[in-house]
């Protein structure tokens, strides 16, 4: 039986992307987004939830989020989800789960009034194998 691993995201920055470099020279954002969603409780009231999640991004695409993202930007995210594993330095295992963001479209604020988003994608082999350096 195969997997399937595929996610796609809408929401806005919570933070500023922040940029890094592999040793072997690849670069890497990362930056969470809010994801915003909207239901009504037993009583009928609106309640509203938010979400979190963690994004990683590789390769050129990794630059040009550095670059012309900033916190509360919206984006649309497609990519994959990927769990990271350490070791806490109070001892004990922690983990999370991340999106490997393998398509990332800058979308428009409401006030913005400039050229249509445009995605900007990276090859599968934009993303590390395994056994390569991973800056965390």
């Amino acid at each position: 039986m195969s997997s399937f691993n595929s996610v796609c995201l809408a929401g806005n920055l919570t933070r500023d992307p922040e940029l890094r470099v592999t040793p072997s020279g690849k670069s890497v954002t990362s930056f969470d987004i809010a994801i915003n969603s909207f239901h009504k409780d037993k009583a009928g009231n609106k309640v509203e939830e938010t979400v979190f999640v963690p994004i990683t991004v590789w390769a050129k695409q990794a630059d040009a989020c550095a670059e012309y993202l900033k916190k509360g930007h919206p984006v649309l995210i497609g990519g994959r989800i990927r769990q990271e594993r350490w070791e806490a330095k109070e001892g004990g295992k922690r983990s999370r789960l991340v999106v490997v963001a393998q398509i990332v479209r800058f979308l428009k604020r409401k006030a913005q009034e400039d050229s249509s988003s445009k995605p900007i994608e990276s090859p599968e082999q934009g993303s590390p194998r395994e056994d390569e350096d991973v800056p965390f």
